[in-house]
């Protein structure tokens, strides 16, 4: 059996997938994660909710993680995001991103058919018991309408494949009984840019990051911060970047941050239904924040 292993510590980047009307950018994924490297963030999460996986093609999901792991090269983890209410779609996807060489997986718990606790601790067994890689869990009740409790968590801490949880529940109650109910069994991770801080001090490993996409060397610097024992500097960070934060989440994700993306240069401002362009009021204010973060230059153009 697999020994327990740590995917990785730090900031790891929820990527956009940049997209043309015709399809996935590949050109300008590579660029992204070539910067993402190069800023330090310390592995890449491809095709999650930031990556709009939901509304790729099957065959687009797996040829984003199959450039990832290419273009990455061994140099950071690359975590597949994996999951889906479809079990065995999840469990075949899982293997694929195995065989493609993904160093692990990012699973949702189902969502809308949801399931119970005991239907939860029975679907994540099936993903893990199909995969050859470590498994993320992957918490997120606003978007899928379900709950992993940290009792179930804690069950399924057990499994030799199942190291970590990315924990964006927003509920810091239910995180702290996570963290005394999976103690040394099960690595957490911050799914929420404003809870970094919160969760690092609850022995959390790093964040699952949408803020990283274009503040990685910033957000890896709150994480560097903390390790380093400095607790105050990295809370000082946290709060000043909590603007840009609430910003970034002021319309459903990913609109914000590809908007934000787009505005640095890195991609065309494109979505997919259901998903449509930020509101304008809200991306001039996000604007007006990231020139004063020098984000961009005063002219609201791309990175210098």
């Amino acid at each position: 059996m697999m020994s327990k292993t740590t995917v990785f510590e730090g900031v790891g980047t929820a990527l956009i997938t940049p997209m043309t009307q015709t399809g996935v950018d590949f050109a300008a994924l590579g660029r992204l994660i070539e910067w993402q490297i190069a800023e330090g963030v310390n592995a890449i999460v491809s095709c999650g909710t930031t990556g709009e996986g939901s509304t790729l093609s099957d065959e687009e999901h797996r040829e984003v993680i199959s450039f990832t792991v290419r273009q990455v090269g061994g140099r950071i983890p690359v975590i597949a995001g994996t999951g889906s209410n479809d079990i065995a779609y999840a469990v075949d996807l899982t293997r694929f991103a195995c065989e493609a060489g993904a160093d692990a997986m990012l699973v949702v718990s189902p969502y809308y058919n949801k399931a119970t606790q005991k239907g939860l601790i029975q679907s994540f067994t099936a993903i893990a018991d199909a995969s050859t890689k470590p498994l993320i869990l992957y918490n997120i009740p606003s978007r899928t309408g379900c709950n992993i409790l940290p009792a179930t968590a804690s069950v399924l801490a057990d499994h030799p494949r199942i190291v970590g949880i990315k924990e964006a529940s927003g509920n810091i109650s239910q995180i702290v009984e996570l963290a005394a109910a999976v103690r040394g069994r099960m690595d957490i991770y911050s799914g929420n840019d404003d809870q970094i801080v919160p969760i690092l001090s609850l022995g959390g490993k790093g964040v699952i990051s949408v803020l990283s996409n274009p503040m990685p060397a910033q957000t890896v610097e709150i994480c560097r911060r903390f390790f380093a024992g400095d607790v105050a500097g990295s809370t000082a960070l946290q709060l000043e970047l909590l603007p840009y934060i609430q910003a970034l989440f002021c319309e459903v994700n990913p609109i914000p941050v590809k908007a934000a993306m787009a505005a640095m240069g890195f991609c065309e401002n494109i979505l997919r239904l259901p998903l449509t362009a930020m509101e304008p009021e809200h991306e001039a204010h996000m604007l007006e924040l990231m020139r004063g973060l020098g984000l961009l230059d005063g002219k609201g153009g791309t990175r210098t």
